[in-house]
C-alpha cells in the first residue's frame, strides 16, 4: 500500500503542476506560463519557510512544557526512537475539538500540535497511535507536500477567478472571437474543480500512508483505529470554531463540520475506510 500511495503522490503532484502550466499558457501563452511559474515559486518560498509559524499562530498553539505534559513528551520521545526521528517541538491548542496535526518543512524543523480535548478523550494507547500518525507525516515530509499542492491549487483558483472577469469583459473580442471566450470559460469553471479534486486525492493518499506507517511505529493499529472513531464522533459534536478550512488537510480528522455533498470534497478519506484498513493490518 505504501509504494502505491507514493506513486500516486508523484502522479497527482505532476498533474497539478501540468494543470498550472496549462492555465498559464491559456491565459498568456509562453509569457503567461513564465509569470505563473514565478508567482507560484514566490508563494512556495514563503510557505516553505513560514507555513509552520503561520498555522501554529492561527490556532493559538502554545509550547507544551515538559513539566506540565510529561506523558505527552514521554510518548513522543519513545516514538521518535522507534521511527528514528529527531524530537519535534510539541504544542498544545486549547480547544474543545479533539484533534492533532504536524507541521514543518522537514524532520529537523517540525512540530506536533495536540488539542486539550484530545488528551482528555483518548487513552494512552490511542494517543500513542495518533502521535505516531503525525510523526509519520513528518517522516514522509507530507506537510511540505500538502503545502506545495495547496499553493499550486490556490494559484490555479486565483487565475481562474481572473479569467471569469476576462470572459465577461471582452476576453473574446479579438481575431479569435468565440474561441477565446470558450477557452476562458473552460479555464474559469473547470480548472479550479480539477485542481481541488487532485489536491483532495493527494491529501487522502497521504492520510492512508500515515495511518499505515503510524500503526507500524506504534505497533497498535487497533488503538489508532479506535482513536479515529472517537475523534470523528467528538469532532462532529464540537467542530473547530476558529481557523481556516484550507488547513483542514493538516489535521488527523477534519476539524470542521462537513455534511452531505460537502463530504465529497473532504480532504480526508472516510473514517470507516481508514478503520477497516487498520483492522486488516498485520503487525
Amino acid at each position: 500500500m505504501g509504494i502505491q500511495n507514493q506513486i500516486k503522490t508523484v502522479v497527482l503532484l505532476g498533474l497539478l503542476t501540468g494543470l498550472l502550466l496549462g492555465v498559464g499558457y491559456i491565459i498568456g501563452g509562453p509569457s503567461g506560463l513564465t509569470i505563473g511559474l514565478i508567482f507560484a515559486l514566490s508563494i512556495n518560498f514563503v510557505t516553505y519557510w513560514f507555513s509552520d509559524k503561520i498555522v501554529l499562530g492561527m490556532y493559538k498553539a502554545k509550547i507544551a512544557k515538559k513539566k506540565e505534559y510529561p506523558e505527552l513528551h514521554s510518548i513522543i520521545e519513545d516514538l521518535c526512537k522507534q521511527a528514528n526521528l529527531p524530537k519535534p517541538k510539541i504544542y498544545i491548542m486549547h480547544s474543545e475539538n479533539p484533534n492533532a496535526f504536524a507541521t514543518g518543512r522537514n524532520p529537523k524543523n517540525a512540530a506536533v500540535a495536540v488539542t486539550t480535548a484530545t488528551l482528555n478523550l483518548l487513552d494512552k494507547n490511542e494517543l500513542t497511535g495518533v502521535l505516531a500518525h503525525e510523526l509519520s507525516h513528518i517522516k514522509n515530509r507530507d506537510t511540505l507536500i500538502t503545502t506545495i499542492a495547496a499553493t499550486i491549487a490556490g494559484v490555479i483558483s486565483y487565475v481562474a477567478f481572473m479569467a471569469r472577469f476576462a470572459a465577461i469583459f471582452g476576453g473574446g473580442r479579438n481575431s479569435e472571437g468565440a474561441g477565446n471566450i470558450l477557452s476562458l470559460l473552460v479555464l474559469a469553471i473547470l480548472t479550479p474543480i480539477i485542481a481541488a479534486l487532485l489536491q483532495l486525492a493527494l491529501s487522502r493518499s497521504r492520510e492512508y500512508l500515515a495511518d499505515e506507517k503510524g500503526a507500524r511505529i506504534s505497533k497498535h493499529p487497533l488503538a489508532l483505529a479506535s482513536a479515529l472513531q472517537k475523534l470523528e464522533k467528538a469532532a462532529k459534536i464540537k467542530p473547530m470554531k476558529k481557523g481556516n478550512p484550507a488547513t483542514s488537510s493538516l489535521f488527523i480528522v477534519n476539524p470542521f463540520s462537513a455534511r452531505g455533498v460537502a463530504t465529497l470534497f473532504s480532504t480526508h478519506p472516510p473514517i470507516s475506510l481508514r478503520v477497516k484498513k487498520l483492522q486488516e493490518m498485520k503487525i
